[in-house]
This record gives C-alpha cells, structure tokens and sequence, in this order.
C-alpha cells in the first residue's frame, strides 16, 4: 500500500470545541501519525502520516469535525512520507 504525508490547515469555529481531542482519536483509530494544534489565528494545523486510505480519511474528519466544529475550509498541502512519527499528538 501507499503511504503518503498530508500538512492540513483548517479553518472555521475549529477551537474550544474538542477539535484536537476529535483528531487524535480519529488519527489513533485509522493508525495514522503524526499531530494536530491550535494556532493563534484560530486556525487548527494538522499532519497526518499513513496508509493513503486513512490520510485520505482523516482529511474527511477534518473536513467535518466533531460536533459544534463549523468547518468553512481544509487547505491540504499533499507531502512526500517521511515515516516521521511513532504516534500521534496534541502539540501546544
């Protein structure tokens, strides 16, 4: 299978709503690496490393976000996989 790297910057009423929490067990339960934080813009900034099938379904998730998110835009900034993380993490 593929693996690829997809940079998200994600756009709309995305923080105080459980945004990062959302993300991190989405990434956990489709085994996908890598991190997801908040930015000062109100902004929510997400990579995501894995199986081309789970990156393309966590943009998904992003795309929707948890309940009481309203997503207006998902930038995706497709990357070359560098096997870069274990794990997946909140970063502040």
């Amino acid at each position: 299978m593929d693996k690829t790297r997809a940079h998200l910057f994600i756009d709309g009423y995305v923080q105080g709503v459980f945004f990062r929490a959302f993300t991190t067990d989405k990434a956990r339960l489709t085994g996908v690496s890598g991190w997801v934080r908040n930015l000062p813009d109100g902004r929510v900034e997400a990579l995501f490393e894995g199986e081309q099938q789970a990156v393309e379904e966590m943009i998904r998730h992003c795309k929707n976000g948890p309940p009481g998110a309203r997503v207006t835009d998902v930038d995706v900034n497709w990357e070359e996989f560098k096997s870069e993380f274990t794990g997946f993490d909140i970063r502040y």
